[in-house]
């Protein structure tokens, strides 16, 4: 909401007062925005550093008399409760809008429910409650002129993704209505009431003062006239509004049966389903209704009951939250109690029960909503339910029957199933707004669903329309029109099961007959096809992007198909229609860009093939599928989703391949209980009794996807091969590795090592093992882990990888992998602390979900190729913690002893407190260890053991290994080869019998206590440079040994590329749609001024200086202190003119020219980097004299700041030489 404030201001729009938004950046962060009134009364967006600074600057700018409002949710509205009480207490009239999300518990969810405002009810606002769009729209305007008129601050909250995300026709309300509701005299009378009483020095006052225990509850019971008022206030406003757009508002909607006897009541979305399941119900002649709470607090009972049919005996109340030993859920407290009172006071006998539903963006659909209603008309409901999952461990879930059509006639539902990153979604989006702007007549409704992977991930598009308004607020069960833009999916999930009878299916394959679709798929797929028997189109649109020049930019040749298959529009409507939306799309990318994607409409127009569904396929061979497994995939049947995934997964090598590998790594039980059903998007069937309570994740579960998503992948040339391993070095997901094998091992592989697994004699220092056997080296693709960024072959020295198809690599290169995996490690025969000898060394974090070419990815896999054994990470939300924790995939893995890193992820603003308490207990722990150590070393026995008194302690040889310990126990490389000869000696005399029980001791700890644990706190550049730059500071300035790695992007990236104090000047983002004005923060330079040489500070680039990279890490490890390291990650987000398969160049360039400082002469100028990125060119074609102007400070900071390194870099060499 915020982004799109501030791009109004930059595109000059005016509020009703006729004046552009100005932009205030104050400590910006771009995820947070504040002071936009929705009426149009004010002229500023103010940036803050998170949502406590916003909510500060919130009850400043109201004391000082000004109009203020703010955007919010989940963990940022908690941060908000402090000034909340403070704002509420002072009867400041404001409005937060806020999109109800899930509470990060045991993990973090960006998902729906209402925790996050259940959270802060008590805090004294105003809560409205809107149930979609349109209502978001209409109790916006509520709010406002309510919040003035009661002299109250009003939260109005709708839920985040379901509404907040969802696309859909409403109807707007034109500005002449705002500006008559503006002119309503009490309305006026407020606003000027409000600022009398701002401070200002010409009539002066004071507020926010303390008070004693004799008046301070006197004080707050003042304040109850005005709640008690606010009921009223809301209504009479609702109907001002609804005399203006028509649509009646109550603070308790009712809506079913006149003479109701069953009625559920609830908040929010989940309302419009209940709507549907009444029509549904009341349809078969039963007597139901629902109502919409729309007021929540002030909670005003008579209200409540006045909507009420007197004929209701018996009360659901649904809550989108849970309270942890709590009687019940806050909406069903509140309606208990109001029916008890009002049958204490003589009213009509009800029973009212309540249950939870929708936890975490869980669905809740029409049948849902039946399971609902059916439990009320038992003769003893179930209280406490919970609906749409099943609870088999405490027994609370309803029986939920088979999902019912409660659409209205006529709408038609379309599924798309793309890959992130080819422009399926935003495609999607583009087709629904001009299929809703073509014809005034038709309604249409939008969402979106992405799997956790940050690029190559899963994205499912859900797209509706028709003659009627949509506000269906659950997934597509059943589509009309289905299209497939990566044709594994067809097996990978069980996509043909929600497509209608007789649809429309789409798909991108090379197929060009009914042969080709029979070689391609399984049988289980061909009997789907004759059972549905949809009319089936099949389109390359990899080719035809590929031959425009677009590369995995599919969607425009889909979208073409779409239009030309569905018939949803007239085709000589809807393309001319497509061209113009491309157009606008594209346009900030250049004519180029824009002119590629007309062509690939008018490429796929010509290529899509219709293709027969031959009725010979209904008997396809189903050998080896169980009949259980054939009828649950037979036609668009109802059968459960775990017997759909069951069958799916027994089908494809790629999962059974999966499968042997969860069992080789002890992981079955995970893999089949979780991972498997997660993976085939069948986890909503998963039962409560799969998951364990306090949610720990087991370390490499990505080596269990094999996704196989890459177009093309590396094949190794070892005729030109120079083994300098630069190519792993760079890996942004570690499936390309150098490997060592001996003849004789290679011998031991059989037929799979001579035909796949060609190698090389091993050059340079390590040649031979230990045995004096030559070493042979090989380096090895995994061509279904590579995501196909083409980086290693582009910085291969000697062009020795080359980019060839997937489909001609799999099969061989897959075997050698495997083969890989059997050989033994060499990585002792090498420097860690080198380029080469680095990627030796196992990597332990591999295969995560980042995006293809990602830049903080191959930073991390080196920290865990240097001190992986010994690694303990904590991570700042953001981008690094979705692709390096989002369950059930974990891709950080373990040695073949068990180590490996250990990885927790608290919040984004409170990473640097959250390491730095992980490294304080860790080391306190350590420090107790070695004090009882070095007593029993002293033969101080009886101290801590007295049976131990007198005896010695241990052999000669143990006293000897623990002193060398001792001595080297705060230096981590020294202390693991100590460890590796103290541990083994310990665990075996302690094993021995009538060994002292302190010695036990020592054995028992030696594993986690032995090595020196390497702390490193995690996270991006919105987190250091903003929200966390706070507690970042604190630690830095301490004197602990813990090492910060910055993941510098330079935008918030994982929240669509907001603007963070990291971002540089002229760089167009979300939140600096103008050019960002301001220049970026300089976090190494600052840490060293203010700490001096007790800081370690490294600036890195490790596309650029291999080497440098690679020794800083080094030094900050082995510095007695904290370090600070800062590291250069190109992203997607920069919009690298030729993608990121070019970002290791564009790295190089950015240190070249001084953009990226790495202490180093400069080469070339700024511009010849920021002519390629689009971040900035963008500027440069639409305001040239404003990008020009921006660029030339830009070039003058970078020079000044290289000056001011050499300077540093000087006065540092005159000191050391003093």
């Amino acid at each position: 909401m915020g982004e799109a404030v501030e791009a109004w201001a930059a595109a000059g729009r005016r509020n009703l007062h006729g004046n552009v938004m100005q932009v205030v950046q104050m400590e910006g962060e771009g995820g947070v925005a504040g002071a936009l009134h929705a009426l149009g009364l004010h002229d500023h967006v103010v940036q803050m550093e998170g949502e406590g600074g916003v909510a500060g600057a919130l009850h400043g700018a109201l004391q000082a008399g000004a109009l203020a409002t703010t955007f919010t949710c989940s963990q940022g509205l908690l941060l908000m409760i402090p000034n909340m009480y403070k704002i509420a207490g002072g009867l400041l009239p404001c409005v937060m809008h806020v999109t109800a999300r899930t509470l990060a518990a045991d993990a973090v969810s960006m998902f729906c429910d209402h925790q996050d405002v259940m959270g802060v009810r008590q805090t004294g606002w105003v809560m409205l409650a809107a149930a979609d769009a349109q209502e978001a729209q209409d109790l916006a305007i509520v709010s406002h002129l309510a919040s003035l008129k009661a002299r109250l601050p009003f939260l109005h909250f709708f839920d985040g993704i379901l509404t907040s995300h969802e696309m859909r026709s409403v109807s707007v309300l034109e500005p002449e209505a705002y500006r008559h509701l503006l002119q309503d005299p009490e309305v006026a009378a407020a606003i000027a009431a409000h600022r009398a009483c701002g401070l200002n020095p010409a009539h002066p006052h004071q507020r926010g003062g303390a008070q004693g225990a004799d008046v301070f509850m006197q004080m707050r019971e003042a304040a109850n006239p005005y709640y008690l008022a606010a009921p009223g206030i809301v209504q009479a406003t609702m109907d001002d509004v609804a005399a203006f757009t028509g649509r009646p508002l109550r603070l308790f909607g009712y809506y079913g049966h006149p003479q109701a006897e069953r009625i559920v009541i609830a908040m929010g979305s989940a309302t419009s389903v209940l709507q549907e399941a009444v029509d549904h119900l009341n349809a078969q002649g039963q007597r139901v209704g629902m109502v919409n709470v729309h007021l929540f607090r002030p909670w005003s009972p008579q209200h409540l009951l006045a909507e009420l049919p007197a004929s209701v005996t018996s009360i659901g109340v649904l809550d989108r939250t849970k309270e942890p030993g709590g009687q019940g859920e806050p909406l069903y407290l509140d309606v208990a109690a109001s029916i008890t009172e009002d049958m204490a006071g003589g009213g009509p006998m009800r029973r009212v029960v309540g249950g939870r539903y929708g936890l975490g963006g869980k669905a809740f659909t029409p049948a849902m909503a039946v399971a609902v209603f059916d439990n009320l008309a038992a003769q003893q409901p179930r209280n406490h339910f919970t609906v749409g999952i099943t609870d088999d461990v405490t027994m609370t879930s309803l029986p939920v029957g088979p999902e019912i059509n409660t659409l209205p006639a006529g709408t038609y539902e379309c599924l798309f199933w793309g890959m992130g990153s080819d422009g399926t979604v935003g495609a999607n989006k583009e087709a629904i707004k001009i299929i809703g702007e073509a014809d005034e007549g038709t309604y249409v409704q939008a969402s979106f669903n992405y799997d956790a992977h940050k690029s190559g991930g899963l994205t499912v598009s859900h797209l509706r329309f028709g003659p009627r308004s949509i506000t269906s607020s659950y997934a597509i069960h059943r589509a009309d029109y289905m299209g497939v833009h990566l044709a594994a999916y067809l097996t990978k999930f069980d996509c043909l099961s929600r497509l209608k009878s007789g649809g429309v299916l789409v798909v991108n394959a090379p197929w060009r007959s009914a042969e080709d679709v029979a070689a391609a798929l399984p049988a289980r797929l061909l009997r789907q096809l004759a059972t549905l028997q949809p009319r089936l189109y099949v389109v390359d649109a990899r080719r035809m992007a590929d031959a425009v020049g677009l590369g995995g930019r599919i969607n425009m040749a889909m979208q073409a198909a779409f239009f030309q298959t569905s018939g949803v529009l007239p085709l000589d409507k809807a393309i001319p229609l497509l061209k113009q939306a491309t157009s606008k799309s594209y346009s900030r990318q250049g004519d180029k860009v824009v002119a590629q994607n007309h062509a690939a409409v008018d490429a796929a127009l010509a290529a899509v093939v219709n293709i027969h569904i031959p009725a010979a396929w209904a008997a396809a061979d189903a050998a080896g599928f169980t009949p259980q497994q054939q009828a649950s995939l037979v036609g668009a049947s109802d059968n459960t989703a775990a017997a759909a995934a069951e069958a799916a997964a027994a089908s494809t090598p790629t999962a059974l391949a999966a499968k042997a590998a969860a069992q080789r790594l002890g992981l079955g039980d995970f893999y089949s209980r979780l991972a498997e059903p997660m993976l085939a998007l069948q986890a909503d069937s998963l039962p409560v009794s799969a998951f364990q309570a306090g949610n720990i994740m087991p370390p490499g579960t990505t080596q269990l996807e094999r996704r196989g998503t890459a177009v093309s992948v590396p094949a190794w040339d070892p005729a030109s091969c120079s083994q300098c391993n630069a190519c792993a070095f760079v890996c942004p997901h570690a499936a390309i590795r150098p490997v060592l094998a001996t003849p004789e091992e290679l011998a031991g592989g059989g037929g799979t090592a001579a035909a796949a697994f060609e190698t090389l004699p091993l050059r340079g220092v390590g040649s031979r093992a230990a045995a004096g056997q030559e070493l042979r080296y090989r380096m090895q693709v995994s061509p279904l882990d590579c995501t196909g960024c083409s980086l290693c072959s582009r910085v291969c020295p000697a062009g020795a990888l080359s980019m060839v198809p997937l489909a001609d690599a799999v099969q061989q290169q897959d075997t050698a992998w495997l083969f890989s995996k059997t050989l033994p490690s060499r990585a002792h025969l090498f420097d860690p602390v080198s380029t080469r000898g680095s990627q030796f060394q196992q990597p332990l974090l591999e295969f995560s979900g980042a995006c293809e070419g990602c830049g903080e990815t191959a930073y991390v896999k080196l920290l865990t190729q240097m001190f992986g054994e010994r690694l303990v990470i904590a991570n700042a939300v953001g981008c690094s913690s979705v692709w390096g924790g989002w369950e059930p995939s974990n891709p950080y893995t373990v040695t073949p002893q068990g180590q490996g890193p250990a990885w927790a992820s608290s919040l984004l603003e409170d990473n640097a407190q959250f390491g730095f308490g992980i490294y304080t207990g860790l080391k306190q722990r350590r420090q107790a260890y070695i004090a009882v150590a070095q007593q029993l070393l002293d033969g101080a026995a009886a101290a801590v053991d007295e049976t131990a008194a007198g005896k010695g302690f241990g052999s000669a040889a143990l006293r000897a290994a623990l002193q060398e310990w001792l001595q080297v126990a705060d230096n981590g490389l020294l202390c693991h080869q100590a460890a590796l000869q103290l541990q083994p000696l310990l665990q075996a005399e302690a094993a021995q019998p009538g060994a002292a029980a302190s010695l036990a001791a020592l054995a028992a700890d030696a594993a986690d206590m032995l090595e020196k644990p390497s702390c490193w706190l995690v996270g991006g550049d919105g987190w250091a440079y903003d929200i966390g730059f706070a507690g970042l500071d604190h630690v830095l300035a301490g004197s602990e040994d813990v090492n910060v790695l910055v993941l510098d992007n330079e935008a918030y990236s994982n929240t669509g590329g907001q603007q963070s104090k990291a971002s540089p000047l002229g760089a167009v983002l979300s939140m600096a749609a103008g050019g960002k004005a301001s220049s970026k923060k300089q976090l190494g330079l600052m840490m060293q001024a203010a700490y001096g040489d007790h800081l370690y500070v490294a600036s890195v680039c490790l596309e650029a200086d291999h080497k440098q990279v690679v020794r800083a890490f080094a030094e900050a490890e082995a510095h007695k202190g904290p370090s600070l390291i800062i590291a250069y990650a190109p992203c997607v987000m920069h919009g690298i003119t030729d993608g990121m398969k070019c970002s290791a160049a564009e790295a190089c360039t950015a240190v070249d020219t001084g953009y990226w400082p790495l202490y180093r002469k400069l080469k070339g100028r700024v511009a010849e980097l920021l002519a390629r990125e689009n971040r900035f060119s963008v500027l440069a074609r639409r305001s040239p004299g404003v990008s020009a102007d921006l660029q030339a400070r830009l070039q003058q900071e970078v020079e000044a700041r290289q000056a001011r390194l050499h300077l540093l870099a000087k006065e540092q060499t005159q000191q050391q030489q003093e």
